[in-house]
């Protein structure tokens, strides 16, 4: 039972029926591949925007920062949560490809709200020249929290950025699994909601390795495509990009993926309800449960190696009774049975 990240766990068959397939004569490369084309008008006709400049790129940081960088200058700040992806996770990328610094807004369950994004753009851009403007702001959907925006949530904030004339990037990693527990449209959750550039996430949802970069202002494709080239992420046998996504998103695979991920992680968080000691700090909405509990329960869950999460301690070190936090990720692939194995495990 391998509760460590959606990361880990393996691509659809359909998606490497796909690769296979894909692998056979030839094909133009960087983009030209006829495949591509079919996934550009999928997506285009998803997310109700005929005219949206799409991309694929490998993985969700070069994705996040492709993205930021076409729509920040390095002399701006970019807005973002202080537990964001690009903040905790990337190694400073955003900062490497856009040159400009992240502004850390503070959140309350993984989120930003309105005021606090509101008082962070405030005190920028008041120095002049000596100190940074103001850039994007970008929001994480699904939150590193495991929460969910919803799309009042959304539309307040880019109601906010506007305000300043600013604009927002969502980074949508778990795009899919926020999307069916909204259960609305994409577009709902992008360009209707104020949103001007979409990371959609394939990778954590059952693809072996695909991202595609949304851009609903055509202006800013053909930027986009040079800072691509030159940050070295247009792969040159694309046609293995464009067949992830084609099967993805075919027959509407990319929800049902989500929408199992999601229903294993509410099945999981119903059995640790009635654990005595275990408590949920936020609670779970989509497919990541954060939990404390004591050390000694970790301990007697992570001794017998059936069962893996990631968790803040040394469950072998310290007071038994310390409460330690815990990360559980549930991916499309996983059964019934094994959340059942790891409630009784909690349970016994």
């Amino acid at each position: 039972m391998f509760f460590a990240s959606d990361n880990a766990g393996p691509a659809h068959p359909r998606v490497m029926a796909a690769l296979v397939a894909a692998n056979q004569g030839y094909a133009m490369g960087y983009g030209a591949d006829p495949i591509m084309d079919q996934v550009r008008a999928q997506l285009r006709a998803m997310f109700e925007a005929p005219d949206a400049a799409i991309y694929l790129v490998i993985n969700g940081t070069s994705a996040n920062s492709l993205l930021l960088a076409t729509m920040a200058q390095p002399w701006q700040t970019i807005f973002c949560s202080d537990c964001a992806h690009i903040h905790e996770d990337e190694c400073n990328a955003p900062e490497f490809y856009t040159q400009a610094k992240l502004t850390l807004v503070p959140a309350t369950h993984g989120k930003i709200t309105p005021d606090a994004l509101h008082a962070k753009i405030l005190a920028e851009e008041n120095r002049g020249v000596h100190g940074p403007q103001r850039g994007p702001l970008s929001i994480t959907q699904v939150t590193e929290k495991g929460t969910i925006y919803t799309l009042d949530d959304i539309r307040a904030l880019t109601r906010v950025a506007r305000e300043y004339g600013l604009k927002t990037h969502l980074d949508g990693a778990r795009f899919a699994n926020a999307l069916t527990a909204l259960d609305c449209a994409p577009a709902d959750m992008t360009w209707r909601a104020g949103i001007d550039t979409v990371s959609f996430g394939g990778t954590k949802n059952g693809a072996m390795g695909v991202e595609a970069c949304i851009i609903f202002d055509p202006d800013l494709a053909w930027e986009f495509e040079l800072r691509r080239k030159r940050g070295g992420h247009l792969l040159s046998k694309h046609r293995y990009l464009s067949a992830q996504m084609q099967a993805y998103l075919a027959d509407d695979l990319w929800l049902d993926m989500a929408r199992a991920a999601n229903a294993r992680c509410a099945q999981l968080a119903k059995g640790m309800r009635d654990h005595k000691t275990a408590q949920f700090l936020f609670e779970p909405q989509a497919n990541i449960i954060f939990f404390q509990m004591p050390r000694h329960d970790h301990k007697r869950m992570l001794d017998g190696g059936a069962v893996y999460y990631v968790m803040n301690g040394d469950p072998d070190a310290g007071d038994p009774d310390e409460m330690l936090t815990g990360r559980l990720v549930t991916d499309w692939s996983m059964t019934k049975d094994s959340i059942d194995q790891f409630l009784d495990l909690l349970h016994g």
